[in-house]
């Protein structure tokens, strides 16, 4: 497997490291160690690639979109659909090689936190296949929005513990996850979803999801003969995005990550960090990078339409990419996905997640002024399904709305009798 980037004592530039309390110095060491073991070790990922292939249904297709090339009559558009992924997302690409790790370091339980819910699945459902004891921490105003997921979580015997500190989204689980750690660590592994926190997993992450963009690579050179010239990604912490990227940074291409603006950069309620001047440099949850603070370094609150973007981070990673203008950053606030969500049911007849929707709305801002010879590749990195809820009412749906009011009055008889 090809590496383009390796950090420098867990450092990409002046972002990442690990700034952890002295007592979790042993567990990270511990891990360090199996990781690099099998990240040097080509058995271990064809095991990997085994267990990816035979349980979760990779390589996933590339679509080419026919209806969106034609309605836009400029370049041609490809999706890759990391929605058809098992558990309906890449979420599974990092949470099942977390889990080798696992087998090998001899750990009987894993922790892990969500937002959007996805990487909450991934992990209570890898934790069922490997024999795990399992618990996940989850915002509770998460909880409330991504209730689909919350109940398969538990029926995949996890236990779902609802945060309510802070501003109880994903920031808030991930410190809750990082104190059961410190309790726990001899028996458990945090199995971090995105592609931040402290050394090594943000290169860990990215190891695994990297599987995207190799994936991807050959099958848009297959299908076309030549590179894309645009790829879009949306960025919460970065894992899909990094997982698609990362075989095309030694290529010309242009890589576009798509963060969440929400109500809008005016506003303050976004989750902007890479494409605005909002964001300072800080250190928080074991590393260092660009973080939406106050001026005496206080998290502020972020909203984002989907709760996997609601993040006030951003992986070191993506920092120095950015740094360094390798990846460009743009943002879609609420009101463009929702319009954009609505386009894709329409033309291809996919449902992406809310979070995968943020990159079609970028992309459908800058394809129109794109060339007929060119194209574009848009990862969408998870299915919508889950969003029900949430796009129901964006979408200000009256039947759906009659149908919640008739479930609820059959609830209330039922309690009653």
């Amino acid at each position: 497997m090809k590496q383009h980037i390796t950090p420098n004592n867990g450092y990409y530039g002046q972002f990442g490291g690990a700034f952890l309390p002295e007592i979790l110095i042993p567990t990270v060491e511990e891990l360090k160690r199996v990781f690099y073991q099998v990240k040097n070790d080509p058995q271990f990922w064809n095991e990997y690639l085994k267990i990816m292939q035979n349980y979760s249904g990779r390589p996933t297709p590339l679509t080419y979109a026919e209806n969106l090339t034609k309605h836009f009559n400029t370049c041609k558009i490809y999706i890759k659909r990391e929605d058809l992924n098992h558990t309906g997302a890449h979420k599974a690409n990092n949470v099942l090689g977390q889990g080798l790790l696992v087998k090998r370091m001899g750990k009987t339980r894993v922790i892990a936190e969500t937002g959007a819910g996805q990487h909450g699945v991934a992990t209570a459902t890898m934790a069922a296949k490997f024999g795990l004891e399992c618990t996940i921490y989850m915002g509770e105003i998460d909880v409330e929005r991504q209730r689909p997921n919350v109940f398969w979580m538990r029926q995949l015997g996890a236990e779902v513990v609802p945060v309510t500190e802070g501003s109880r989204t994903l920031k808030d689980a991930i410190n809750e996850a990082l104190r059961d750690w410190v309790t726990n660590m001899d028996t458990t592994h945090y199995v971090l979803g995105t592609a931040c926190g402290p050394h090594p997993f943000p290169e860990m992450v990215t190891y695994f999801q990297s599987l995207i963009g190799q994936e991807a690579k050959k099958q848009i050179l297959e299908q076309t003969d030549q590179l894309p010239d645009k790829i879009f990604a949306c960025v919460g912490g970065g894992s899909n995005a990094l997982g698609i990227f990362h075989d095309f940074l030694p290529e010309t291409v242009e890589l576009i990550g798509v963060e969440a603006e929400g109500y809008g950069k005016a506003t303050g309620k976004h989750a902007v960090r890479l494409s605005t001047d909002d964001a300072s440099l800080g250190v928080a949850q074991g590393y260092k990078t660009f973080f939406l603070q106050n001026s005496d370094g206080q998290m502020r609150e972020t909203h984002s339409v989907a709760a996997g973007l609601d993040y006030v981070g951003v992986s070191p990673l993506l920092s120095y990419l950015g740094e360094n203008k390798r990846v460009r950053f743009e943002s879609a606030t609420d009101e463009q996905v929702t319009a954009a969500l609505q386009l894709i049911i329409a033309k291809e007849g996919l449902i992406p997640a809310l979070e995968s929707t943020h990159a079609f709305a970028r992309a459908f801002v800058e394809i129109p002024k794109m060339k007929k010879d060119q194209i574009v590749l848009i990862n969408q990195s998870g299915r919508g399904d889950k969003d029900i809820f949430t796009i129901a009412d964006a979408l200000e749906s009256e039947e759906w709305k009659i149908f919640i009011q008739q479930k609820a009055e059959e609830y209330d008889v039922k309690k009653i009798y």
